[in-house]
């Protein structure tokens, strides 16, 4: 059973819980968060419209870099389709995002709204993340960080099949949005089993992924999950992953590195882990293995 640990950010005293929960099991929820509930309805409602519009439509959201625009249902994932927005904290990006697919002005307003309060929490979290590692000063506001809307077309008949097959997340971390009718997230314990993450209404939850992994130089861990068909029903989430150094390269910092701790990742750029895990078809984690020091 893993249970998911909940951090209150306006609580005081909470690094030692935030530090835990980031080594195992890798991921936990936040309350107290500051984003309205009244704008998490809006956000979810208009991520269900975009993906009423037709296929051409979808396709004009193009990739970034890979990986980064519309992926359609594919043999590995037929149940499962998302938009992506390369930079949500780039007001040009996401003017971009709502031209390409001809948002309307109250759709195109809800998200740049969203992604106005997400950014500034998603670093703030990272922050913290720092923090309870001892790091005082980092600032992860310059990172990009890409939005991912994601739908779950689950029918009677897919009831027990892959949503989405088992990963890690590439980036930093993730804060996910819940749906919060329809279940199907699981995580990896530390046994190798995977439990179900029941949504928890008003919190969102946060996953590290492989660049926290490296970037902490182990200390942080990068939690495997997926999403399975529970229910015949469409399933929502909503998806800002913090990425890396915007120009700069992966790389853990002095003070986690020492002579009892050696380096265990080599620098690398961002984009070019990504498209690693792309070529090497290792996307739970594994392609980190590829660049150790």
């Amino acid at each position: 059973m893993v249970v998911i640990p909940v951090v209150d950010l306006a609580a005081e005293g909470r690094g030692q819980l935030l530090l835990d929960a980031c080594r195992q099991p890798g991921c936990f929820r936040v309350v107290n968060h500051g984003i309205p509930a009244a704008l998490q309805a809006e956000m979810k409602a208009a991520v269900r419209s975009l993906f009423e519009l037709p296929d051409d439509v979808k396709l004009r959201n193009d990739h970034v870099i890979a990986g980064s625009g519309y992926v359609g249902p594919t043999i590995v994932n037929p149940l499962y389709e998302a938009f992506g927005l390369y930079d949500a904290a780039s007001p040009a990006d996401v003017d971009a995002f709502c031209s390409c697919l001809d948002a309307p002005p109250h759709l195109r307003e809800t998200i740049r709204l969203y992604a106005s309060h997400l950014h500034p929490l998603v670093a703030n979290i990272a922050s913290k993340i720092a923090e309870s590692l001892g790091l005082v000063g980092c600032s992860f506001s310059d990172w990009p960080c890409q939005f991912r809307m994601n739908r779950y077309n689950f029918a009677p008949e897919t009831v027990g099949s892959s949503g989405v097959q088992i990963h890690t997340d590439s980036g930093f971390l993730t804060v996910l949005q819940e749906d919060e009718s329809v279940g199907g997230l699981e995580v990896m314990d530390a046994n190798g089993t995977f439990a179900a993450v029941d949504p928890l209404p008003g919190s969102l939850l946060v996953n590290l992924g492989d660049v926290a992994k490296a970037w902490s130089n182990g200390m942080l861990h990068n939690v495997k999950h997926r999403v399975l068909c529970k229910e015949a029903a469409t399933r929502i989430s909503i998806a800002l992953f913090l990425l890396a150094p915007k120009d700069g390269k992966v790389e853990a910092p002095a003070e986690l590195v020492g002579s009892k701790i050696p380096r265990l990742y080599r620098s690398f750029y961002y984009e070019d882990y990504r498209k690693l895990r792309f070529s090497s078809g290792l996307r739970a984690g594994e392609a980190l293995s590829l660049l150790a020091a």
